[in-house]
């Protein structure tokens, strides 16, 4: 890279970050040669506007449009080329880590600034919905987490801001952006941030307006919460985009869960000969050897019927929540995941539910979105009121599988129960969360005493639940 292209790509950078920091007098000091560099370049003015949706400069600028997403190895780019994807890579990210709207958050802006986030993880090489799951939000980071990126507590400069001097320092060095799971973090409290400054009850009484909605996990949380105070159709709305965001997360982890057969046909005892058991489709079939053009009749000298598979006894599958309010993405995640899992045919599913109080939400383990419907999201937690219904459903220890899901900062008087149920064969799996960010928190005391028992607090990775229930269930 010459010196020249050095000098005009730390131009762009500049630029950004003044106008990320609001510093407008000195960045506009800097926007006459940033515009003329932009016009030799071939790219819209648009793209210094920081209202402009990426996807609209990138239609402007259809002809460079492609150089958003990073090159591959063998790819030389021209110096040109290098600049007009650091202009539009700096787009990409100056709108998703920059302000957004103003007091309030208007729906159009908020699926707007979700198709930004998408140009920025292709700006960066990440797969489309990678840094934020689905549609919209990921599931959701532990409290930890989300209280580091509340943003507007840290000095002069909000967290937004700062992360964004972070991440164009390191892009600047060419040493690629922060660590993944930082990136999703920080991206999920910009989202949070975002639904709490819209007029999310009023949006969703107008049926135009709440359709530009874009299901996320953020928003699903938001509706969950205030679910109580809606009516109407800003009910009958709040439903659908919660249905709609239940619907395609449970496509994602559905195709993470492999399906298992019934088990192996019984081949020892003969098949019942009744009517009802009778395989059409088969004696049809292996008797057409039989059948007679000039009567027009298929004559059967073989009836078969339909085995049947042994007898198996399902395991039981107890998934237990805390549904207080750092676990509200848990919830939701355990939800689709236990209706996942009942749908399999060697497991009986069951989900509790618990802060204070617990709710047995087995009746409706089939349909996560009516399980989360009826689910009272906050307050504080005491996992001892779950353990008699988890009790109520163990039979046979040594066919029991008892998630437990949970920040665990409860009662130590669970350690005994929980002791207690490893003894006696149950197969207890402790998670500190259920996010697809991997960020949890779990209290001390609890991971101390978890892994002396032999039963580690598994990391909050959707992946790693999945692959632990896989192996313990048959």
């Amino acid at each position: 890279m010459t010196e020249q292209t050095a000098n005009r790509r730390q131009l762009l950078f500049w630029r950004t970050l003044l106008t990320a920091l609001g510093d407008e007098k000195t960045r506009d000091g800097l926007e006459a040669p940033v515009q003329e560099l932009i016009a030799e370049l071939g790219l819209p003015r648009l793209v210094l506007d920081p209202r402009a949706p990426t996807d609209q400069v990138l239609k402007r600028a259809k002809k460079h449009a492609a150089l958003l997403k990073p090159p591959r190895a063998d790819d030389a780019l021209s110096e040109d080329d290098q600049l007009r994807r650091v202009a539009l890579s700096l787009k990409a990210t100056l709108n998703v880590f920059g302000k957004v709207g103003g007091a309030q958050v208007s729906a159009a802006q908020y699926t707007q600034w979700l198709a930004d986030v998408r140009a920025f993880e292709l700006a960066n090489g990440y797969a489309p919905g990678t840094l934020l799951r689905g549609a919209g939000g990921a599931s959701g980071q532990s409290q930890e987490a989300s209280d580091d990126y509340r943003g507007g507590t840290s000095g002069d400069i909000g967290v937004e801001q700062a992360e964004l001097e972070e991440a164009l320092a390191e892009i600047d060095k060419g040493e690629g952006l922060m660590a993944e799971p930082e990136i999703r973090a920080g991206l999920q409290g910009i989202e949070k941030r975002l639904i709490d400054r819209m007029q999310l009850r009023e949006v969703l009484k107008d049926a135009k307006l709440a359709a530009k909605l874009t299901p996320s996990m953020a928003l699903t949380e938001q509706l969950l919460r205030d679910k109580g105070h809606l009516e109407g159709p800003a009910l009958a709305n709040a439903k659908r985009l919660i249905q709609r965001y239940v619907d395609e997360l449970g496509e994602i982890l559905a195709r993470e869960v492999e399906s298992s057969v019934t088990g192996k046909l019984d081949t020892d005892q003969p098949p019942k000969r009744t009517f009802s058991n009778l395989d059409l489709k088969r004696t049809l079939w292996r008797n057409l050897t039989n059948w007679d053009p000039e009567s027009q009749r298929l004559y059967v000298d073989r009836l078969y019927y339909h085995r049947h598979a042994k007898r198996i006894n399902k395991t039981e599958l107890i998934v237990v929540v805390d549904q207080s309010g750092s676990m509200v993405p848990a919830m939701v995640n355990c939800a689709i995941l236990a209706s996942i899992f009942a749908g399999l045919p060697k497991v009986e599913g069951r989900i509790i539910a618990f802060d204070t109080r617990a709710i047995d939400l087995t009746p409706w383990v089939r349909d996560p979105f009516e399980c989360l419907l009826r689910t009272q999201l906050g307050g504080g937690n005491d996992g001892l009121v779950a353990v008699p219904h988890v009790q109520g459903y163990v039979r046979d220890p040594r066919n029991t599988v008892v998630v437990w899901v949970s920040d665990f900062y409860d009662t130590h008087e669970l350690m005994p129960v929980f002791t207690r149920w490893v003894r006696s064969g149950i197969t207890f799996v402790p998670v500190g969360s259920v996010s697809s960010s991997g960020f949890f928190s779990v209290e001390p005391w609890f991971r101390r005493e978890l892994k002396a028992l032999g039963t580690p607090v598994l990391s909050g990775s959707l992946r790693t639940l999945i692959r632990e229930l896989k192996s313990a269930l048959p």
